[in-house]
């Protein structure tokens, strides 16, 4: 039997791991498209920080890790995917046969259609090669324009300020994080930044980048925004989100929306065929949708569960995680399941805007189905426990509309009478 594993990240990496540890006997091949080990894209703000070395984003420090497990890693990017013939073509033009077939491709960062983008100087930080060329000019006292202010760019953003840049940061949104937070958290994080020292532009977009030309300085760029204003730079980062990397499955049979569609065992409509991480749209037993949440911890437990289900050991995933807790030069703020609310549903917010705190809970019913907080550390795994173990709350609802900050209370409450105290346990260990 072969498996054949797409992706190198650490959607793959488990899979291939736990195939190994259930199969001793089958064939494993992990395909990944960059020359290094496999490592975590997560770890890459660590390595601008200086608080890493390269290797230590790899996600298996042992050198012949993958030797021991006899898991054939193999360089190479898949470009087409034969779901009858049960085939995959790589770039090189080599056709590989599979037995089982996993996705973990991944995503890859969005590129918006601006002049200028394909410029010396303008890069996006999603690989290792991305980190080396930003490190060469993201020097103390550089001047770094970033395009983007989502989660991914507000942990860039921390790397860069560590270096000792001087950073401007454009968002086109009204907001900072507007896929994670509403107007009053995201501005109060929009505040917190320019005290910290960081130029923020929002409701803005950058409508070219040229290079300076005439005045003996080759390597500085012109960043146009709209409204007119420039910024001058000596490297501008593109951080504007991303999207799976799932183009080459065009015209493969294998249904995909946002993501690859895959049911609750993470197998799409091709039966042996299974996707996990951030290229999978996976069916959420919660919502009863599908959804792409491109966090590591989903991107593990799909690994898992796909790798089970490809060894004749079918699991099904519980619960697709929908959870943010972001780290924003110090301020920490958090985003779970859905936070924006649904029609007529109700909800309760409490806001301290000179405290730095904010804090906004949705209700469905006596059920708590989303929240965000900013400023507020203390009631993070009783939000968790609550939204995503869909607790009951009955009176309780009215409690935390009155109060909000008696979360902790209410899931002790509950979750106890509900059968769920080793959440609680979990949630006071917080």
């Amino acid at each position: 039997m072969h498996h054949l594993i797409l992706g190198a990240g650490p959607a793959g990496v488990i899979a291939a791991e736990t195939l190994r540890k259930h199969a001793p006997d089958h064939r494993i091949t992990l395909v990944g498209d960059e020359a290094e080990p496999p490592y975590s894209r997560m770890a890459i703000p660590y390595l601008l920080a200086g608080h890493i070395d390269e290797r230590g984003t790899y996600l298996r420090k042992q050198g012949d890790h993958f030797a021991q497990q006899r898991i054939d890693r193999l360089h190479a990017r898949a470009t087409a995917v034969d779901a009858q013939a049960r085939t995959v073509t790589l770039d090189s033009g080599a056709a590989l046969a599979f037995d089982r077939l996993l996705i973990a491709t991944g995503s890859h960062p969005v590129r918006p259609p601006i002049p200028g983008l394909d410029l010396p100087g303008v890069e996006t930080c999603w690989t290792l090669q991305d980190a080396r060329a930003i490190a060469a000019r993201a020097r103390p006292g550089a001047r770094v324009v970033q395009m983007g202010a989502g989660f991914i760019g507000c942990i860039i953003m921390e790397a860069l300020t560590q270096r000792g840049v001087q950073l401007s940061v454009v968002e086109m949104g009204d907001r900072m994080v507007p896929r994670m937070m509403g107007p009053v958290a995201g501005n109060m994080i929009r505040d917190w930044c320019e005290r910290q020292g960081v130029q923020v532009f929002t409701g803005r977009k950058v409508e070219r980048i040229e290079q300076a030309g005439g005045d003996g300085e080759g390597n500085t760029l012109r960043v146009h925004l709209s409204g007119g204003q420039v910024l001058e730079a000596d490297l501008v980062i593109s951080a504007t989100g991303v999207r799976p990397a799932i183009g080459f499955l065009q015209d493969s049979g294998i249904t995909c929306l946002q993501g690859v569609l895959t049911d609750e065992r993470m197998q799409t409509n091709r039966p042996g065929i299974y996707a996990a991480g951030d290229c999978a749209e996976a069916f959420d037993p919660f919502t009863r949708k599908t959804v792409v949440s491109a966090i590591q911890p989903n991107a593990a437990e799909q690994a898992r569960v796909a790798a089970l289900s490809m060894v004749g050991q079918p699991t099904a995933i519980t619960v697709v995680t929908q959870i943010n807790v972001l780290d924003t030069l110090g301020l920490i703020s958090t985003s779970f399941g859905n936070w924006q609310g649904v029609p007529g549903g109700e909800h309760a917010e409490l806001t301290d805007v000179p405290g730095g705190k904010h804090l906004s809970l949705q209700f469905e019913g006596d059920r708590l189905i989303g929240c965000n907080s900013v400023g507020l550390t203390q009631h993070v795994g009783a939000m968790r426990g609550l939204v995503e173990g869909q607790v009951r709350l009955g009176p309780w609802k009215d409690q935390l509309l009155r109060d909000p900050t008696r979360l902790m209370e209410a899931y002790l409450a509950c979750a106890q009478a509900q059968g769920r105290w080793s959440g609680a346990q979990d949630a006071r260990r917080r």
